[in-house]
């Protein structure tokens, strides 16, 4: 932990709002929260969006995976003839290249989530789980229209810059008809989410300066309001003029949940009047392939200064009855629309091919140097979360608003009224942080801003009364034999009766066991259940809680949202002690094998059924990955500490001890440590380890010290004299094998880069510093270690200005063994940086890190803003955009702030040697002990005799 003394001198990314807003405009929105906040990442919204560039294999590599892609290829075909998308699909690009022009993502987690790019952009539509369609609507827009008295002075301007290929159509009656007459360059973006402004600092109107502050409910803690799909927009204006002005804001939207959904037709748009001033519109969205419906309701709130008024419905083509150029002459002429709307009645469904939309306009007289605020709120009602195998939940949010897709109008009436409480809650959790001046200006920014993946990373949260309605249609369902992938599946049957692979017998079903209580652990005996949460390992790759990569962004629930981070561990305690006996083609070799394995950690919670049909990700067989189980040991040490909830303990201690003996079938020497199997058994999925490796054997050394640990404070002092001397063992024989005095060799094989520096090889030994756990190694080894990292991986790297290679040579080459061992990846850089401050070493650990926001976030980087990507090379082509792992930023706060319960957890002494017996210190030797113990527990009797 950092001490209140260490001061970080170092060079500063100084970001302050002077350098992009005058000092007067700035003073004159110095109220009501409107200017912008001294740390942000900030644009000017005439800045170019530039297009990614995506990754590219070399030769060398496609050739040495070219089965692969062929099976891969086969098999994205064999899903699509089901109507379904395989989990990980290289193969179909979107339409919309990505570019350098997202922004902060509206709404709380797990209702579906819309991104707004830092130009104004509603895109990146994650309304249906899985399905991320990233074009933007770019009818959905805020604009302004502005009259001063005497008439002499008109301004009307869509509040977007409007450089896009779409637009500027000569005769169009569309969206092109509209006054796209923003250049941006007075005008800037601040993001520090889950906020973001935009400030006008003169534009269209030089008198008039105007601040939009979008805010959404994402709030530490609260399990309620962080769940809403609401955002508000509030609009700031100031009126520097000698005259006053008459100022409409017009939000304009399409029923649409982006691709083409708005085309297919039957969609309708209702006025509607609210409580406490809140008017707008719904637009009944009715979606295709069976998904549930979706309502969007945009809305203003009506004051003693402010007029609104709808339009609610408006068309895109010529042939519409009332155009989107009718519209904005209207609002040219009139500043508003007629009052009669809003009795008007719902619309006439849309017929297909046409595109309908709505409008609120706010309207406000503003005084001459006087000020004015109009609030905005847009929300969207997705009730129920159904997935593509049939299973259907209610959402979290409708445990508060119930399942009417007229809670839109509650959702957005309590946006416009509860705001200014989530902001001084927002800022109550951030202010401490940002006022820390011992850390650099771009990390305080960054760190918040990397949370955005919680919105927008495809999470679905569901509630849990839901849960239980859906088990019991589960129950009612025989039709589990079919098979996966395309695999015929004809000895069903007889692998209901037979024990896996492993040795490990099974309870006779060949779907998940333990169906009586499906894949949820029983909540009735916590006291504020909070639903159960899912999001994607990216949204390239659709895996759903993908564990190995929670093992990095775990943190970033841990501190902000325990109670789901206890759950997703519940979830995984309980799926350790399934098995799924479905037949699995691996396409890595093209070899069959089961899709889950008792005793053996998920990779994934799924994709198409989350929960009952673990395991999407079939490149490779995962029960034979040597990092899934440590890591859960992990992951479950460091919660149970951290949070000091002992039932929690007592609920996931029977999945860690099967986890535990699970790992030593890969003990073949019988020196008590794992070895790898000459295939990429990890994490890095396309880099091959042979023998011993510093990545899993030190995950290995670590959970046995956490396990042994964890049993003592259950009560299974028995197990942990195990785990103390099997670690004893296994370190020994780690370091005899792996360690060559300055670092610990890649792996014990004879390959080109056995001697290869990789960046995570300390991973174990973040988890054991993170928990409040001894060292798993002399604290001169440790440093040792990360000097070096810090000296090849971090500085050899474009001079640490890229973050992390993976892998490096002793001689200071890039290895290039494979495209993950040449990569920088996001979340391991973090991860590093994250051991290094926890080492003492904060001045290489912020340097370490200070790489992926250079290279990922700043100016001169490659736009990767607020969709940080799992990695990328050299020369800036990324990997899988939005994806999860960078969320480990937050295991460098944690690193920085350890708690109190870490700080003062039990300690354990690794080294008191109890002699056993060779036999004795096998961990099947004593399997029936397991049981009885996992039966005494789930009495919650801990004075029991075992």
């Amino acid at each position: 932990m950092v001490g209140p003394s260490t001061l970080f001198h170092r060079r500063k990314h100084s970001w302050p709002p002077e350098e992009f807003i005058t000092k007067t405009t700035l003073q004159l929105l110095d109220f009501d929260s409107a200017a912008p906040p001294p740390h942000a990442w900030r644009r000017r919204l005439n800045c170019h969006a530039n297009i990614l560039k995506e990754f590219t294999i070399t030769f060398r590599e496609a050739i040495k995976m070219v089965r692969l892609g062929i099976r891969l290829w086969s098999y994205v075909r064999e899903e699509a003839s089901h109507g379904r998308k395989a989990p990980i699909d290289p193969f179909t690009k979107e339409n919309c290249k990505p570019s350098a022009s997202q922004g902060v993502p509206l709404g709380g987690m797990g209702s579906g989530s819309i991104s707004r790019g830092f130009r104004g952009e509603f895109k990146q539509w994650q309304i249906t789980p899985g399905t991320c369609d990233p074009s933007p609507m770019m009818s959905n827009q805020f604009s302004i229209f502005i009259s001063r008295e005497g008439g002499h002075k008109k301004y009307a301007s869509v509040l977007a810059p409007g450089q896009h290929g779409s637009l500027g159509k000569t005769r169009d009656k569309g969206i092109s008809s509209w006054g796209w007459n923003l250049n941006g360059q007075h005008s800037t973006y601040h993001a520090l989410f889950p906020r973001a402004w935009t400030v006008y600092d003169g534009e269209p109107d030089p008198e008039l300066k105007i601040s939009c502050r979008q805010i959404s409910p994402f709030i530490p803690n609260n399990y309620r309001d962080s769940s809403l799909p609401a955002a508000v927009f509030v609009y700031t204006l100031v009126n520097t003029g000698k005259e006053r002005a008459k100022v409409s804001l017009l939000f304009t939207w399409a029923n649409s949940i982006g691709g083409t959904s708005h085309m297919l037709g039957g969609h309708v748009n209702e006025p509607f009047v609210g409580e406490d001033g809140v008017s707008g519109v719904l637009l009944h969205h009715k979606t295709g392939k069976g998904n549930p419906p979706v309502t969007f309701a945009i809305s203003a709130c009506e004051t003693q200064n402010v007029n609104v008024t709808v339009l609610p419905c408006f068309g895109l083509s010529e042939d519409s009855s009332f155009t989107a150029k009718d519209m904005w002459d209207k609002m040219e002429k009139d500043g508003k629309f007629d009052q009669e709307n809003f009795n008007s009645g719902p619309s006439v469904p849309s017929t297909a091919g046409d595109t309908i939309c709505a409008a609120v306009s706010a309207t406000a007289w503003v005084e001459a140097h006087g000020k004015c605020t109009v609030s905005f709120a847009l929300s969207w009602s997705s009730p129920k979360v159904k997935f593509s195998k049939g299973s259907t939940y209610d959402r979290r949010y409708t445990k508060f608003y119930g399942t009417s897709p007229r809670a839109a109008v509650d959702l957005v009436h309590d946006a416009l009224t509860h705001y200014k409480r989530w902001e001084e809650d927002i800022e109550a959790w951030q202010n401490p942080i940002l006022r820390d001046e011992r850390l650099p200006e771009w990390y305080k920014f960054t760190l918040f801003n990397e949370l955005y993946f919680l919105v927008a990373g495809g999470t679905v949260w569901i509630d849990s009364a839901s849960v239980r309605a859906n088990e019991n249609s589960q129950l009612q369902q025989s039709d589990l034999g079919n098979s996966d992938g395309g695999v015929d599946s004809k000895d069903q049957q007889n692998n209901r009766d037979n024990c896996d692979s492993n040795g490990i017998e099974s309870n006779g079903e060949a779907s998940v066991t333990d169906k009586s209580n499906g894949l949820f652990v029983d909540t009735s005996h916590v006291d504020d259940d909070v639903g159960r949460f899912l999001y994607l390992e990216g949204v390239e790759y659709v895996m759903w809680n993908t564990y190995d990569v929670h093992f990095y962004a775990s943190y970033a629930l841990l501190m902000l949202f325990p109670k789901i981070e206890l759950n997703i561990q519940r979830d995984f305690a309980k799926a350790v002690l399934s098995e799924d006996g479905r037949k699995v083609k691996f396409l890595a070799e093209g070899n069959l094998g089961i899709r889950k394995v008792r005793g053996a950690v998920p990779h994934d919670l799924g994709m198409h059924d989350p929960w009952n049909e673990m395991n999407a990700y079939n490149i490779h067989d995962t029960s034979k990955w040597k990092d899934l189980n440590p890591k859960f040991v992990l992951q479950v040490y460091r919660d149970f500490a951290a949070t000091g909830d002992y039932q929690f303990g007592i609920d996931v201690w029977p999945a860690v001890r099967a986890a535990m003996e699970y790992m030593e079938q890969f003990d073949r020497d019988n020196d008590d440590l794992i070895e790898n199997d000459g295939f990429p058994d990890q994490t890095y999925d396309t880099w091959t380890v042979h023998g011993v490796s510093a990545y899993c054997g030190c995950l290995w050394l670590a959970a046995l010290q956490a396990a042994a640990a964890m049993a003592l404070q259950i009560g299974d002092k028995f197990f942990a004299e195990l785990c103390k001397n099997k670690f004893l063992n296994a370190k020994a024989a780690l370091e005899a094998k792996l360690w060559n005095g300055t670092y610990f060799n890649y792996d014990s094989g004879a390959s080109s880069n056995s001697k290869s520096i990789q960046t995570d090889q300390l991973a174990g030994q973040w988890y054991t510093a993170s928990s409040g756990l001894p060292p798993i190694f002399e604290d001169s080894k440790i440093k040792s270690t990360l000097q070096k990292i810090f000296d090849f991986n971090v500085m050899k790297t474009k001079g640490g200005r890229m973050g992390a290679v993976n892998g490096m040579h002793p001689d200071g080459k890039v290895d290039e063994t494979c495209m993950q061992s040449r990569e920088i990846w996001t979340g391991v850089t973090y991860a590093a940086a994250a051991t290094m401050i926890l080492s003492g070493m904060e001045e290489q650990g912020f340097t370490t890190a200070e790489g992926i926001f250079t290279a990922g976030w700043s100016e001169e980087g490659f736009g990767y803003w607020f969709q940080t990507p799992e990695g990328w090379t050299m020369d800036g082509h990324y990997r899988s955009l939005i994806y999860m792992r960078p969320l480990a930023i937050w295991g460098m706060q944690w690193a920085l702030s350890l708690p109190k319960a870490i700080l003062d957890a039990p300690k354990i002494n690794m080294m008191d040697r109890v002699h056993m017996s060779p036999r004795s210190r096998r961990f099947s030797h004593n399997s029936r002990v397991v049981t009885h113990k996992a039966k005494c527990f789930g009495d919650s009797s801990l004075s029991c005799s075992c």
